[in-house]
Formats: C-alpha cells, structure tokens, sequence
C-alpha cells in the first residue's frame, strides 16, 4: 500500500477513535431509542475447514457458526446504555463468499448444493454483496452456488445488471438478487444497498453482466428510494477491494448510516482486541468516513478466512440518526482448541459441512506426486506480486511445456515464451522443501484457468504485454514468466490502458527482452523489427483480465487446467523432482529490476 495512503488512514482511525469514544461517553446523555448490533464479515473464500496451516485452531465455519450464535444471544441481552430500549441483531456478508481452492473442489466433485451454500445457508445471513470471486468460474457457477441457500438469503449489488445472463436473471426476477432491501428488525426497518468492485470485469470473468462503474450514483439511487419509503436506519455492504475506497466513496453519498467493507483483508481492531496470530491491526474498529451531508459514518471490515465476527454495535435515536458506537464494538476472533476464547464446533456444521470437506482434502494431500530440494516461494509481496520467485518460474515453465506438447493437435504454433499473472498463483506460503502433493498443487493453481497459446502477437504489443506485467509491482498483474529474460526499471514510466486494453500512457519500464534463443525483442527500451511472438498463458489473461492488451486478439486452449499443467509438469520432463539446479531460491535472474 502506498505510504501516504497508510498514514493518511492511521490518522483516519486516529481521529476515528477519539471521535468514537466521546461519543461512547455521550450515551448516557444521548437519547438512544433503537440499539442495533450488526455482526459482519467479508471474503470467507470457502476457508471452510479452519484459518490454514498453522492456524488450525482458529476460523472455520463450524466455529464461526457457534460464535455468531453466541453474539446475536448477547446483543439482545440487557444494555444500560440503550435505556432499556428496543434491541435487534442482523449479520451482513460484504462478498467474495467462495474462492477456487481444495475445499471448492470438494464441493465441484459433490454438485449442487456446493458446500459454502450450505455453510451460509446454516449460519443464517440477512443479506450478502457479491464480490469478485463469485464470477471466478462464470455467471453459471455463481447461479449454483444462489441455488444451493434455497432461497434464504438475498444478495445485494447495485451496480450490476443482470439481464444477460438468464441463470442470474431468473434469481433477480425472484427477489433473491436485489439492488437493494429492507430488513424488518425489532420493529424497524433498516435498508440495505449493495455494491460490487466494478474491477470484476479485469480481475474475474463476469461475461455478459453488465457493470456500472459509477458506482456513487448507483448507490445514491437506491438509498433515495429507500428513504421516499420511509426507511431511516440505512447501510452499504460493499466489495470495493479495500476499505479506504469506501472512506472515498462516503464523500459521495448523503442519507447513509453505516458502511460494512470487504476485499481489503484489512484488520480493524483496538489495542485490547485478541487477534489471530500473525494478523496486525491496520486501524481503528470503526474507522469514520464523512458523508457528503456532513454525517459521520462508522466503516467497519474484517479479515477474511472466518476468522472473525465484527460486531458492530450502534445506537440510534428515534429518527434513525446514530448516536454513536457503542465501546463493545469490535472484531470477535473466532477460535477453538486450548485457546482461552475458544468456542465449541457447530454440530450440525461439522457434519454437513466440515467433516465431507476435510475427506476430500485429505485425499489430495495423501497423494505426493514429487519431492522439492527447495522451499517453493508462493509468498505475495515480497514474492510471486513482486518479483521473480521460483515457484513463479515453475508455473510458467509448466504451462510453456503443457501448451507445447499440445499445440500440434490444435493446429495451432508452438509458443516461445510462457506468461502466468502473479494474482493466479493462489498459496500465499512459502512450501518448504520435501514431499509435493496433489493438494500442494490445487494450493497453487485452483481457479478454472485453462492452458491458451495466443499466436502471432506483433513485438510492440508484447512490449505493451509486459509494460502491463510491470505497471503495477504488487498486484496481481505482475507476470511470472517462461521462455525469455527481460530487464525492467520499476521507477520508469507505468503504462496505463483504458478499459478496452488501448495504451493511453506509454510505459517506460521494460528496458530488455531476449528470447532463451538469444532473440532480441526489447533493447534498450526500444523494440527490435521482427517476427511476431506466439505466447502461452490462461485463458483469463488471454481475454483481456489484469486488463492484459491482448485486445481480443485469436486464441487456442488446449483443454488442459494450468493446476493439471503444473502436475503433468512436475510428474512428466521433472520426474517428481523439483531440484535445486532447475529452481534456485530465490529465482534464477529471468526478471532483472
């Protein structure tokens, strides 16, 4: 994150903070007349079984089901601050509710209803925003997964159309996706406006669903309208893709109460909240936005995984209007085994859900495929988003092989060169050195991309191609790749293309590109006249996602996953060995900063 954005939002949650607690200290003075909990929480990316390796006793759906159980019984508990008033509890989801991994898979091989509709569908949301991962496998994929909570919970984006797409259409014609609702609380109405990333179209594969990107304007209409019905008690669920785009986004918006964030991973805590190991606080829980009416907003997010429950607890008086958060608000870590929080498994969960789930992955994991000399860097940033690494180079290596060895049957060119965006490389974990599994394998490349050769590409559009790989050093844009060398400057020029893939700023970055048969394609900064370049990579990149300039140009998949690819890969020319001579630690200079 940029620097000056950090401090800015560090000063945010600073003033967010003291604000807060002045207003805490005003309740007693204040004339609450309506006390609302809203339990929250945002990018449980089908971490179904618990928070991942080394985590173990932490997340999981099971538990998560029994603390939320546990907060909705507390919220309606006796509160002297509410004045004895009314009382009422609602949880929200802020989007990207599965992602492509192991435990996806398990629900894939099962069929409909997949295993993460039936973990929301037990937990028992009042609403969900649709992030970008629900179109990770297409329109038709998300239209299952609505099918399988039977009806029992709305999804809610404002911003998005749906009239092309029939499977999605027919769910909105049943009220199940709705631009906005309301929900009935104790007596109160409390409205609900959803809002999905207009990103998705460059990050996932949404097809023929149609994005407004203006998204304050969608918004500001469906909370008008909820306000004309009388609504006075109103909140956006968002996946924006980090919480200081909605503090941005606030400034736009008049009539708005509460903001529930996702897609930041963000933590929002205070110095006396437990956390789960490893995670650091990023700002104030709440942090406060201002409203284009002057209104000071709560904005709230939590980290994904199941880890937490954010409890949000905010009293209003008798014209909807908040009062102030009250100080019980906070993330509630979400634990189990010897630690002094932990909450005992949902019964039910853990038989539905959990149990199948665990069987599946087990599977995977008892089947070792290969041995590695050495760790295997699948880390962020520092690593796959950033730089070269040697899991990057193994994945590129292997979907050149994959597409190589196929492209004959297609009736298509060998490829020179391999492109994997660092985004689709998905363990985030430094594999240590030793045995590989088939899970090891899913950990790495779960999404449905499939191995594409996209042929003839002039060199000065594979310039633009790898001027995108290096516009944005950290984002899942960054390319790891096969075939070639390039040298790049990471303080030159960044390109930058509108939504159509045309350059509307010249990068500067990609200094250098040699083929591994010596052929000079960048020298200097400067093209160098040739042939064109046939390129190997997935077809998610293929059709322009990362916002790639292959501007619709012909491609081939050979109807092979890359996960298969890196497998064959590995299990085929490796023979089960990832040595130390093929992968050095820490890459082998096909990248050069």
């Amino acid at each position: 994150m940029h620097k000056v954005m950090r401090n800015l939002l560090v000063s945010l949650a600073a003033v967010a903070l003291i604000g807060l607690q002045v207003g805490t200290a005003l309740a007693f003075w204040g004339k609450a007349d309506f006390q609302l909990t809203i339990l929250h929480n945002n990018d449980g990316e089908s971490q179904l079984i618990n928070a991942g390796s080394g985590l173990e006793e932490f997340g999981g759906v099971a538990r998560f089901k029994t603390l939320v159980e546990q907060l909705r019984a507390e919220a309606t508990q006796d509160n002297r601050r509410c004045w004895g008033k009314n009382k009422g509890v609602i949880l929200l989801s802020s989007g990207d509710n599965f992602l492509a991994g192991p435990e996806l898979n398990a629900s894939f091989a099962k069929g409909v209803p997949y295993f993460d509709s039936k973990a929301i569908r037990i937990i028992g949301y009042d609403a969900m925003a649709i992030g970008n991962h629900e179109f990770d496998f297409g329109p038709d994929v998300l239209a299952d997964f609505i099918k399988g909570t039977r009806g029992k919970i709305p999804f809610v984006t404002a911003n998005l159309d749906f009239g092309q797409e029939p499977k999605l259409q027919k769910f909105v014609k049943k009220k199940q996706i709705v631009k906005s609702l309301v929900i009935r609380e104790k007596g109160r109405r409390i409205g609900i406006v959803g809002l999905t990333t207009p990103q998705i179209r460059f990050i996932s594969s949404p097809r023929n669903v149609e994005i407004d990107p203006e998204i304050a304007a969608a918004a500001q209409a469906e909370i008008d309208k909820l306000t004309r019905r009388g609504v006075k008690i109103i909140i956006l669920i968002s996946h924006l893709q980090s919480v200081e785009e909605d503090i941005q986004l606030a400034a736009q918006l008049e009539d708005l109460d509460v903001m529930i964030a996702g897609g930041g991973d963000e933590v929002l805590a205070n110095d006396d909240d437990l956390l789960v190991p490893g995670d650091e606080i990023f700002g104030a829980y709440p942090l406060t936005a201002t409203g284009a009416d002057g209104a000071s907003i709560p904005v709230v997010t939590t980290a994904g995984d199941y880890k937490y429950v954010g409890r949000l607890v905010v009293n209003f008086d008798r014209q909807g209007k908040v009062i102030n958060v009250d100080e019980t608000s906070g993330p509630v870590r979400v634990a189990g085994g010897s630690q002094p929080d932990s909450v005992q498994a949902n019964k039910r969960m853990q038989k539905k859900v959990v149990e199948p789930v665990q069987a599946f992955v087990d599977n995977l994991a008892a089947n070792i495929i290969a041995t590695s000399e050495v760790a295997l860097e699948g880390r962020r940033n520092p690593g796959v988003r950033s730089e070269e690494t040697n899991e990057g180079n193994l994945l590129a290596d292997a979907l050149l092989w994959q597409a190589n060895q196929l492209a004959t049957q297609f009736d298509v060119n060998a490829a020179d060169v391999a492109l994997q965006n660092g985004g689709g490389i998905r363990n985030n974990n430094l594999i240590p050195a030793g045995d590989i599994s088939e899970l090891t394998t899913f950990d790495i490349a779960p999404f449905s991309n499939f191995v594409t050769i996209v042929p003839d590409i002039p060199r000065q559009q594979f310039k633009e191609i790898m001027e995108n790989a290096v516009s944005q050093i950290g984002g899942g844009r960054f390319a790891q790749i096969s075939g070639f060398t390039m040298v790049y400057d990471p303080s030159g020029i960044a390109q930058v293309l509108d939504e159509n893939g045309q350059v509307t700023t010249l990068g500067t970055r990609v200094q250098s590109i040699v083929l591994n048969d010596g052929t000079v394609i960048v020298q200097n900064g400067a093209v160098v006249a040739g042939p064109a370049v046939n390129i190997a990579t997935i077809d998610f990149l293929a059709r322009g996602g990362d916002q790639y300039p292959y501007r619709g140009a012909t491609f081939t998949s050979v109807g092979i996953s890359y996960q298969q690819a890196l497998s064959n890969y590995i299990q085929g020319p490796l023979n089960g060995l990832i040595s130390s001579v093929d992968y050095p630690e820490g890459g082998e200079g096909r990248i050069i900063p």
